[in-house]
């Protein structure tokens, strides 16, 4: 907690050396503000005759801005998302789509604010931020309000295209949150007066709190090389390792293979969040934490596309938690995680061990004003049993005086499985419609 409050303290001292070293004279006028401006609407659409269909309307703003340089290196950075349904949620919660807002009618929350310093081949930042880069603590941001992290983070790059860097996170924000919580999506909505929605929930409301996350790595992307390997700490939840790299042959002819690979391996004790409280994954207890996990990708980029066949199994472990689940405590029922075979609805975190593969194409079209996306995923899992998403997403770039301005439909259905992975298991449609400005 001392940390925490000495971060918070840090940073409000910080921005006020900020102020004065306007005196430099660019610290303003070399800044920047970016930004969205987007309006959703989400809908899921159920077969099942006792779960309602569930519907979210929101107009919603992202706001980034970060100060030019002062004092050889340092900067000041702060984000702010607000969204708001203008009282169009229903009053019945079960037909709200609480992932977009949670259950209220409006969020307005400073997602970032940070110091950075950046000097040469060296990068500090520190407060809360973006780990947009992350795989497994990610942004999330397939809505307007991003997962934001109370964090630490230190980056040499000793050469072009190579990263080292280490990170000590605190806390975080989830999606539909107001504020920084020391807890993740393992734990049940509201809990220590988190808005958190769309979560998990597993974990009971009398479970310790979460210490945060120890995470390092390296990242590389050279030509057609694209790797990283990365080691996290989920304090009290899983020890995981986690490398990823792909290639892409340049042949000269407009047809360039690819060839992926991915592994992931977890470990904790019996000093876990999930022993500690008898809870259960896709219910089955455990006396500690252990997961594998491997993929594959063989693809091929052709002019104006890509095509994948991907893979990824997550192995069956008697005695663990899950029957040997993948802990993912920033994306777990989010369907952020970077698994090959995850899909826009769920993944294997969230589905359970076992196996699945996925067909993916990509197409462009009027010089990439117009990008198209279909995919097919078929899953066969220990406790959830067989299931398979057919995803299209059409995505149309406006140009002259509306450049900047973007049309998207996500469209997936889910069918199959058991254990109500679906309610009441039967056919799931979710449909995303967005309208985004960026400036």
């Amino acid at each position: 907690m001392l940390k925490r409050k000495a971060l918070v303290a840090a940073m409000v001292g910080l921005l006020a050396a900020s102020g004065a070293a306007h005196a430099d004279g660019d610290i303003f006028s070399d800044g920047h503000v970016d930004g969205d401006l987007r309006l959703y609407n989400f809908s899921r659409l159920y077969a099942s005759k006792t779960t309602p269909n569930a519907e979210a309307f929101s107009v919603a703003a992202l706001i980034n801005a970060q100060t030019g340089t002062f004092l050889t290196g340092f900067s000041v950075g702060a984000s702010f998302a607000t969204t708001n349904s203008f009282g169009t949620h229903s009053n019945e919660l079960a037909k709200i789509d609480t992932t977009l807002a949670g259950p209220n009618n409006s969020i307005g929350t400073f997602s970032q604010a940070f110091l950075q310093y950046q000097h040469g081949i060296f990068l500090f930042r520190g407060g809360y931020q973006y780990l947009a880069d992350d795989p497994w603590m990610g942004n999330n941001d397939s809505r307007i309000v991003p997962s934001s992290y109370n964090a630490l983070k230190v980056q040499v790059t000793p050469l072009t295209g190579w990263n080292l860097f280490a990170v000590r996170e605190y806390s975080w924000k989830s999606r539909t949150s107001s504020g920084m919580y020391a807890d993740n999506l393992y734990y049940p909505s509201k809990y220590d007066g988190d808005s958190m929605y769309g979560n998990n929930g597993s974990l009971p409301l009398h479970a310790q709190s979460a210490p945060g996350t120890w995470e390092g790595g390296t990242t590389y992307v050279n030509g057609g090389l694209n790797a990283q390997l990365r080691y996290y700490n989920f304090m009290n939840f899983a020890r995981t390792f986690y490398g990823v790299g792909s290639y892409v042959f340049d042949t000269g002819t407009g047809f360039n293979p690819v060839i992926g690979t991915q592994y992931m391996a977890q470990n904790d004790g019996s000093d876990n969040r999930f022993t500690e409280t008898g809870t259960k994954l896709f219910g089955v207890a455990g006396d500690h934490v252990k997961s594998r996990v491997i993929g594959g990708d063989l693809g091929v980029v052709i002019p104006n596309g890509r095509f994948d066949i991907l893979y990824n199994k997550v192995a069956h472990e008697e005695g663990a938690v899950g029957g040997g689940a993948l802990i993912s405590p920033y994306t777990t029922n989010y369907g952020t995680d970077p698994l090959f075979t995850t899909s826009m609805i769920r993944g294997l975190v969230e589905a359970g061990p076992g196996r699945a593969w996925k067909g993916k194409f990509t197409y462009d079209l009027f010089n990439k004003k117009l990008e198209l996306t279909t995919a097919y995923a078929k899953y066969f899992t220990y406790y959830r049993g067989n299931s398979h998403d057919l995803y299209f997403d059409v995505i149309y770039h406006l140009d002259g005086y509306l450049r900047g301005l973007t049309l998207r439909d996500r469209w997936e259905l889910s069918n199959g499985g058991i254990d109500n992975l679906n309610p009441t298991n039967k056919t799931f449609v979710y449909n995303r419609v967005m309208i985004d400005y960026k400036f």
